[in-house]
């Protein structure tokens, strides 16, 4: 059984998010958020884009479970193919491809 998140100092507990790929829940600070830009789904490790939000464990067998159930489809509520593959290299531990990050 998951570990309950636990009441920080604010008093507040941290928000919650269920993971497309175990379906389980965990803080939202424990899961990377990734976006659909279109048809790309990009990772949001900031959480900072625009649009709708599928969250993920940082876990290669959870982008593996995610992928085989059609989870992302689902999640962003897509009616074609997604393509994945930028997320699936943040996931395979591989070069991080468009890592989002500003500069300036």
């Amino acid at each position: 059984m998951p570990e309950r998140a636990r009441i920080g100092d604010s008093g507040r507990r941290p928000p919650v998010r269920t993971c497309v790929g175990c379906r389980s829940r965990a803080a939202q600070s424990d899961l990377v958020r990734l976006v659909a830009d279109g048809a790309l789904v990009t990772p949001d490790p900031e959480r900072r884009a625009p649009g709708r939000g599928a969250y993920l464990h940082p876990d290669p067998a959870c982008w593996a479970s995610a992928e085989r159930r059609g989870a992302f489809q689902r999640a962003f509520r897509a009616r074609g193919r997604l393509d994945t593959s930028r997320a699936a290299a943040y996931f395979s531990g591989g070069p991080r491809v468009g890592g989002g990050g500003r500069s300036g």
